[in-house]
């Protein structure tokens, strides 16, 4: 599905029973909403999904480059343009990676709006993508060896209309000061990051300055744990939201 947006044509796609809690899934960096397909399987009976691209990734097109539609303000106005397309006024948040620093400034901004959110691979620091990579090959290594079934990587989780642009699109969060807003949130998180993730110590550090926040450490998993664990990551996810009693 899409939506016209100023400056951009969103693309959207949504699963599950509108009557459904309405849960809004966020990409990862280099990713596209195709990253939820696997996850969308265990989610879609209990919510109402709502995949997104970003714009300029995925399947979202922009008419042009200029710096100041690519910030998290403007993410969030895209995403309330397609809330308010489907008449959605309450959400839950589920979010990956650098997903989860869009996913944060969403919740700053709209907390009327956020029942509970879910922040995975949550970091606000410095990207340290060769650590990143080496967790994931020791994580894969420690599930072949307890017999973990591997997952097939969903079909276009990674394809761009425009690379170049998708790109460019993760430059809003240089453009976001997420120090500032996160001890503001006080709807129910969760942060829930692998124990092979480099992540794992930026999301303690977050945790340490959320306090209406948990912290869930996903044993034998690594960067990337939507993707590479879509079994663990739903059930822990279905958990959460369940032991919250919300609708």
């Amino acid at each position: 599905m899409q939506i016209e947006a100023e400056g951009a044509t969103l693309n959207y796609e949504i699963s599950g029973d509108s009557s459904n809690p309405a849960l809004v899934l966020w990409h990862g960096a280099g990713c596209t909403l195709r990253m939820w397909d696997t996850a969308l399987k265990g989610l879609k009976d209990s919510f109402f999904c709502i995949a997104f691209d970003i714009r300029g990734a995925g399947q979202s097109q922009v008419s042009s480059r200029l710096s100041d539609q690519f910030t998290f303000e403007q993410y969030s106005e895209d995403v309330n343009l397609i809330l308010k397309e489907l008449d959605i006024k309450k959400l839950h948040v589920w979010s990956m990676a650098w997903g989860t620093r869009a996913a944060i400034a969403y919740c700053s901004l709209n907390p009327e709006k956020v029942l509970s959110a879910v922040f995975s691979d949550a970091s606000i620091g410095v990207a340290d993508v060769t650590a990143q990579k080496e967790g994931v090959k020791k994580a894969l290594s420690a599930q072949d060896k307890a017999g973990v079934p591997r997952f097939d990587l969903p079909l276009g989780w990674n394809e761009h209309l425009d690379s170049d642009t998708a790109q460019f699109s993760l430059s809003a969060a240089s453009k976001f000061n997420l120090s500032d807003v996160i001890e503001g949130l006080t709807m129910p998180i969760r942060i829930m990051t692998g124990d092979h993730d480099p992540n794992l110590q930026s999301s303690k550090q977050i945790l340490q300055r959320l306090p209406s926040a948990e912290l869930k450490i996903l044993e034998g998993v690594g960067h990337g744990s939507i993707l590479q664990r879509p079994d663990l990551t739903v059930e822990n996810f279905i958990e959460f939201h369940n032991s919250l009693g919300l609708s």
